[in-house]
């Protein structure tokens, strides 16, 4: 078994995987401050909790866009599996050409790389988490850019954490654009406005690629599905998609060595 790890800048997810099948995961906050023996107690929990006895677990994975918390992560996980993990631009390359004076971002290389192999080429990648961001690859395989932009729900945090009478509200998308109270017009503006959001970047995104509608769009990220259930320009959600691109990448290395 695999034990694939995105730590994201909310949240690191950990994804057991047999082959191609996801047994299960499970997450923990992403907190630097947070001891390796804590992670490693919390993460022995949640393997038993699944069923899985840590020397059942072969070799592990990471990618991360949190550089502090990687010194307790990689610790915890060591101690727990027996191994040291893997970590993606650190041991190996995700494999995804790209000419720029900075690094891409480790998970967004990872999902890109998934859905290059699920997909093909080219294909434009959307992950709706902490925060959006838009990706685009090449017919020959490599990275053409991107953009970033706040999240969803981060927006909508921001909102409440700088007005002093705007309520917090659960997101999703309302009947009308045009609510009658504060909740459901807070619900319009940050739902319906970043379904309109994507869409715009999504039409630029195919225009400046060059290669016509065609291009498939794969959404990911926690707020994905929401997006896409009301949106006829993204193809396709996969929830999984960066636990799919650690094992591809998992794969790729433990067969070439790079």
């Amino acid at each position: 078994m695999l034990l694939a790890i995105d730590v994201g800048n909310t949240n690191i997810t950990f994804g057991l995987l047999e082959g191609k099948t996801i047994l299960g995961s499970f997450r923990q906050v992403t907190d630097p401050a947070r001891a390796a023996a804590d992670i490693g107690q919390a993460l022995a929990r949640d393997l038993e909790a699944l069923g899985v006895q840590p020397h059942q677990v072969e070799d592990a994975i990471i990618d991360s866009v949190v550089p502090p918390v990687m010194d307790a992560l990689t610790a915890a996980v060591e101690g727990v599996i027996g191994k040291r993990p893997l970590v993606v631009d650190e041991d190996m390359d995700p494999g995804l050409p790209y000419e720029a004076e900075e690094r891409l971002g480790a998970d967004r290389a990872v999902c890109c790389v998934a859905a290059m192999e699920k997909y093909g080429k080219p294909v434009i990648v959307l992950d709706f988490g902490t925060a959006t961001t838009v990706d685009a690859v090449a017919a020959d395989g490599s990275y053409l850019g991107g953009c970033i932009l706040a999240g969803i729900r981060t927006s909508a945090n921001a909102l409440f954490g700088n007005t002093a009478m705007l309520p917090q509200i659960d997101l999703k998308l309302p009947p009308t654009v045009l609510g009658r109270d504060a909740v459901t017009q807070i619900q319009a503006g940050s739902v319906m406005g970043a379904i309109g959001s994507a869409e715009y970047l999504i039409r630029r995104t195919k225009k400046e690629m060059g290669y016509g509608d065609a291009v498939p769009v794969i959404a990911t990220g926690g707020l994905g599905r929401l997006v896409a259930e009301h949106s006829d320009y993204i193809d396709v959600v996969e929830s999984d998609l960066v636990l799919d691109g650690l094992r591809l990448i998992y794969e790729r290395y433990r067969t070439t060595g790079k």
